[in-house]
């Protein structure tokens, strides 16, 4: 079986360097990684399969975590039990790739995946990268 990835927007983050620095808050405070999300992912199996979350920062992605577990949340607010998304803190860099902004999570496919660059701190990521084709044709020329 082939990993399944959530793509997700990193909503009110500047930068890779901003995330990096919210989840070591979050992670201290609550002793683990979460992402809480309104409904568990009905294709869970394949996502812990070894998938990871892709955050979109600025409209592009541009790092992503790999998921540990899919976990019942509750919240002290009445209401329906949510998700919580267990992320690994290792923030992997990757090619930046242009998305167009959504709502929620999305799937994606291992295919569909950008590649991996490294672990964010031992490699740069360029706050403005090339547009994807150009990306694409320079990497294909051995430029990237």
């Amino acid at each position: 079986m082939v990993a399944l990835n959530l793509l997700k927007l990193a909503v009110g983050i500047d930068g890779v360097d901003h995330l990096r620095a919210v989840q070591a808050a979050r992670l201290e405070r609550l002793g683990r990684l979460i992402h809480v999300t309104r409904f568990r992912p009905r294709r869970a199996e394949e996502i812990l399969a070894g998938g990871s979350m892709y955050w979109v920062i600025r409209h592009r992605i541009r790092v992503r975590q790999r998921i540990l577990g899919l976990d019942r949340h509750e919240t002290k607010a009445a209401g329906k039990p949510k998700c919580a998304i267990v992320l690994d803190p290792e923030l992997i860099a990757t090619d930046p790739v242009h998305r167009r902004p959504h709502q929620g999570w999305r799937y994606l496919e291992g295919s569909a995946a950008p590649r991996d660059l490294g672990p964010v701190g031992t490699v740069e990521i360029p706050e403005d990268a090339f547009p994807p084709d150009m990306a694409a044709e320079l990497r294909a020329l051995g430029l990237l």
